[in-house]
């Protein structure tokens, strides 16, 4: 009598769990390359290029966004007049980004990858001698209610992107010595420093152009023999 075979029973296949990401540590999902996951409800920042009918709508942007630094530069950070702006719409080899959320404009950058306009600040020849192939970032703002959001990041690696696909070497832009706030952005994103001009001031003690008020003296009585005199001359005349 032969041997009866085991029946074996097969467990059902249960499909895997796809993988979790990892938190970091701040507790929040990270997915396999690292970056945190958006969650579905999260806003989402675009980019595009300008249109005509945005002019108006980026230069109130670009005043609310300078507000305050204005206040504290020497020079404007943004462009001085509207009338400039406007006319920079026009000018060949310029890119200019609009930045957006649910319609609402959130960020902008204007660059060059070449030195264009009359009243630039760009001395090419000292690109050239350190054979440097930069795109030149005229503008860059971010609305003050998105800032720590996200946004300044997106439209640093737009400019990076511009860059490589252009074959450009580097990103060059102008920043205020006192805006603390930036410098510190930048450097943290590996920006270092040109031989770039500083606004220099030495105090002098001033006076007023006009003197202060001088006190006059009082108008001199006569003396006693000289009212004495006036009237024996009075006298000898009525005789």
């Amino acid at each position: 009598m032969g041997v009866p075979k085991r029946r074996v029973t097969k467990k059902p296949a249960v499909a895997k769990k796809p993988a979790r990401g990892k938190r970091d540590g701040a507790g929040k999902k990270r997915d396999g390359a690292g970056k945190k996951r958006a969650k579905p409800d999260d806003p989402v920042v675009t980019v595009r290029r300008i249109h005509r009918r945005d002019l108006n709508r980026v230069w109130e942007f670009l005043k609310l966004s300078f507000a305050k630094v204005n206040l504290e530069t020497v020079e404007y950070q943004r462009p001085r007049s509207m009338k400039r702006f406007m006319r920079t719409y026009d000018e060949e080899g310029v890119e200019q980004l609009v930045f957006e959320v649910d319609g609402a404009i959130v960020a902008y950058a204007e660059c060059a990858h070449e030195v264009l306009g009359k009243d630039n600040w760009i001395n090419e020849n000292y690109f050239e001698r350190r054979k440097m192939e930069p795109l030149f970032v005229e503008e860059l703002a971010v609305h003050p209610d998105w800032n720590g959001r996200g946004v300044g990041s997106f439209v640093m690696q737009q400019l990076e992107h511009l860059a490589k696909v252009r074959g450009l070497s580097h990103i060059v832009l102008e920043v205020a010595e006192n805006n603390e706030h930036a410098l510190q952005w930048y450097r943290k994103r590996g920006f270092r420093k040109l031989d770039a001009a500083i606004f220099m001031s030495m105090s002098v003690d001033t006076e007023p152009e006009l003197l202060p008020p001088q006190p006059v003296k009082p108008r001199a009585m006569p003396s006693p023999d000289a009212l004495a005199t006036e009237d024996d001359t009075a006298g000898a005349t009525e005789g």
